[in-house]
């Protein structure tokens, strides 16, 4: 090391020394730059023409908007699903004889509930001579009216389906 030291304090030798140093930087400028424009040749030969890194770069914007958009519809349905769950969801259809002097079914009992079976029943009544409809609340699948057979089991229908589904049932 002393040796080293005592090279480079004569002015020759460091000349020499700083020159090779100067070299082998102007070396590695040219390495890099040859290298860089070998990037650019072999990114435009998989881009097929194209720069590959400013495809990459927009498919990666791309990406970033379909996030971003993706956030959005989550949002969306989570609050179309929190309204839908107030929605009718839940249907249940009794058709009956109320009067013996009337045939055909004609009365009925339709029970109409959302996702946490809070809604109405209705009971229309059919008969020769007149018509009625009755709504109870329903609340919780319980009402505080008492219910007919017919509208129990509507009631019973409705709470086993989400979809609409009528079944008949005589009485």
């Amino acid at each position: 090391m002393n040796s080293f030291l005592e090279l480079l304090q004569d002015d020759v030798y460091l000349s020499k020394f700083v020159f090779a140093l100067l070299i082998l930087v102007i070396i590695n400028i040219i390495l890099i730059i040859f290298l860089y424009l070998k990037y650019i040749r072999f990114m435009k030969k998989i881009g097929k023409g194209n720069n590959l890194d400013e495809m990459l770069k927009q498919y990666l914007s791309d990406v970033k908007e379909i996030k971003k958009d993706n956030s959005e519809i989550k949002a969306y349905y989570t609050k179309l699903d929190s309204d839908i769950a107030s929605c009718i969801q839940k249907v249940g259809l009794v058709r009956y004889n109320a009067f013996r002097d009337v045939g055909s079914d004609l009365s009925f009992a339709i029970a109409l509930l959302d996702r946490n079976d809070n809604g109405v029943v209705l009971n229309g009544l059919y008969g020769s001579e007149s018509s009625n409809i009755y709504a109870k609340p329903i609340k919780g699948g319980i009402s505080t009216y008492q219910l007919s057979d017919e509208e129990k089991y509507a009631l019973e229908i409705a709470e086993q389906t989400k979809n609409f589904m009528a079944k008949n049932r005589k009485f």
